[in-house]
């Protein structure tokens, strides 16, 4: 457990240094190559494919769901516990162990894109998981979580 938390601590550290030395910089895409409307990357190309058990889930940066927040609909939630703030545009607050037992508060749809967040990571990929084995097939996941997001100089909500 330890050695896995450690290395959750030097992923993000790692990422943290890259963001900042990226600060400003837009990567082009293929997308944006390839003639996209208005030459703007197209989201569903971003994120890494996490393979759990009955499918997959997208793991997105901050930078990625900063872009997700501007031009796309979907259900943001926070699987955080205790509450320690908001990511701006946050729909809803469900606890990550409790998420099977919230379905109806999400989209009927299945296929309707849910964003998770928590704290750090490891809340949301859980209840990410969790979707993804109940059959929910566009569950995207924020990597490294609210640290990550601030870290990003992106804001939170109702924090004290």
């Amino acid at each position: 457990m330890a050695t896995k938390r450690l290395l959750l601590l030097v992923i993000l550290l790692l990422e943290t240094l890259l963001l900042a030395s990226c600060e400003g910089v837009t990567a082009p895409t293929s997308n944006s190559e390839s003639g996209s409307p208005g030459g703007s990357p197209r989201i569903d190309d971003a994120g890494e494919q996490v393979p759990v058990s009955g499918g997959s889930y997208t793991r997105v940066l901050p930078a990625e769901l900063q872009t997700m927040l501007k031009d796309e609909a979907f259900m943001l939630v926070n699987t955080h516990i205790p509450f320690e703030g908001n990511i701006p545009g946050t729909h809803l607050s469900i606890p990550y162990n409790e998420i099977d037992q919230n379905l109806k508060k999400l989209p009927a749809d299945k296929n309707a894109r849910i964003v998770l967040y928590c704290r750090i990571g490891p809340m949301s990929a859980e209840a990410a998981e969790t979707l993804v084995g109940l059959g929910y097939t566009n569950v995207w996941d924020l990597e490294g979580g609210m640290i990550a997001w601030q870290e990003a100089g992106l804001p939170l909500e109702g924090v004290s």
